[in-house]
């Protein structure tokens, strides 16, 4: 799916796809992956679905639905709006907006390894954020201090790295020593605290869904509507950043500050991600290598990958809640134990398509 400016698109769409016309907007819509992200839809439907039912206590696909609707005994609607409804909201936001950033970075990159998680931003985010909850002298919401983190490691690995490009593998190993260094600022912070502020912050360092409020959720709900729509607006011409800086000057178009706005929505959507759910980055690597893999489209898959990392993370959420019952497995842990043998099969299947 592609958007852009109404010269750079013909009037006749071309086979095997769809055009669809607004003032000076024009939409490509490619047929084959409109189809595949409509089963990716109804799959995480379905998937949300078994997740609000299943638990201690489980509910049949007819009972969620009807306290859905606040119909129902009140057992039912309490367990299902109140306890878990928030959790499932959590995970497809924090998995969509994981998912996208993580495409997004891979093509500043130009590098299927450069996720968010591998250069380092979710773990800056994450010291920050701890760092807000402990109260070492800052009054900032875990959310702007998680924000501001994932900004500040993005430009010190740019500034070290020497930037994207031909650089690309520098700029990943200069991610790598950021993340390093502030996974062992958070342990340092939590180590320096009493137990029950240790506790409070420990679901940033593992990856967690649970704990979150009402007011929370609508806003992080926005956060990763407002940066999906913006990438899809933007997606024809992030498309660009494949190609060389030659060529994207050719095109009438500016490599830095295509750059720059690929950078600043995965910044944002990482940092309140990781707000949401801690350090999930795994899902930042499988959801848009699940999306290239699935609904094959040409260009950059970024609506599939918003739906790729949003059902990752709702299963592994319901994999950690149900695995061992009654004890529950941080989202996080199994996202790594997926993630981590997944990013092997990737390097060992295509050794030699790891750039973009």
């Amino acid at each position: 799916m592609s958007v852009s400016d109404a010269s750079d698109i013909p009037l006749t769409p071309p086979s095997g796809h769809y055009l669809l016309s607004f003032r000076h907007t024009r939409l490509l819509l490619d047929k084959v992956a409109l189809k595949r992200n409509l089963l990716l839809s109804i799959a995480l439907l379905f998937i949300s679905i078994a997740s609000l039912g299943i638990g201690t206590l489980t509910v049949p696909p007819k009972e969620v639905l009807l306290a859905l609707m606040g119909q129902g005994d009140s057992m039912t609607q309490f367990v299902i709006n109140e306890l878990r409804l928030n959790r499932l909201l959590a995970g497809i936001y924090s998995g969509a907006a994981f998912s996208i950033a993580g495409c997004l970075m891979q093509t500043v990159a130009r590098n299927r390894l450069a996720t968010p998680g591998i250069i380092g931003i979710d773990n800056a985010a994450m010291a920050f954020a701890v760092a807000s909850v402990v109260g070492v002298g800052i009054s900032l919401a875990p959310s702007a201090m998680a924000l501001t983190g994932a900004a500040s490691a993005t430009a010190l690995a740019f500034l070290i790295g020497g930037g994207s490009g031909t650089r690309g593998y520098r700029f990943i190993v200069a991610g790598l020593a950021i993340g390093s260094v502030s996974a062992a600022v958070s342990q340092l912070l939590l180590s320096q605290v009493h137990i029950d502020t240790a506790n409070e912050a420990y679901p940033w360092t593992v990856g967690s869904l649970s704990g979150h409020s009402e007011e929370e959720i609508p806003v992080m709900g926005m956060v990763t509507l407002i940066g999906v729509l913006l990438s899809l607006l933007l997606c024809y011409r992030f498309q660009l950043m494949a190609f060389s800086d030659s060529v994207i000057t050719a095109l009438g178009r500016t490599p830095n500050r295509l750059r720059l706005a690929a950078v600043a929505i995965s910044v944002a959507l990482t940092g309140f991600a990781v707000a949401l759910a801690g350090p999930v980055g795994l899902v930042a690597l499988v959801g848009p290598e699940m999306a290239r893999t699935f609904a094959r489209h040409k260009g950059l898959p970024l609506l599939s990958s918003a739906l790729c990392g949003a059902i990752v993370m709702v299963l592994a959420d319901l994999a950690g809640r149900t695995l061992l019952s009654p004890i529950e497995i941080p989202v996080g842990v199994i996202t790594a134990v997926v993630g981590g043998p997944y990013l092997l099969w990737i390097l060992i299947r295509k050794p030699k398509r790891s750039s973009l």
